[in-house]
């Protein structure tokens, strides 16, 4: 039977920086690499929350990105 490793996690926030000239809002991103495997939901939630208040743009999503290995 096949299992799934999880090998490496990154955190992605996402943040609201402006309009363009049609007044639809402009987004981007920050990825942070090498976060803890072992990092619950909620302790990434607060990690981004607090990093976002360091922002002067609106943070609007937060994303856990995960990479795994499959092996046999």
């Amino acid at each position: 039977m096949a299992e799934a490793i999880l090998t490496k996690s990154s955190l992605v926030l996402s943040y609201e920086t402006g309009f363009n000239e049609k007044g639809e809002p402009i987004y981007k991103g920050k990825s942070y690499s090498n976060i803890k495997l072992e990092a619950t939901a909620d302790q990434l939630f607060q990690a981004a929350n607090a990093l976002g208040g360091l922002s002067l743009n609106t943070l609007v999503g937060v994303d856990r990105n995960d990479s795994f290995e499959i092996i046999a």
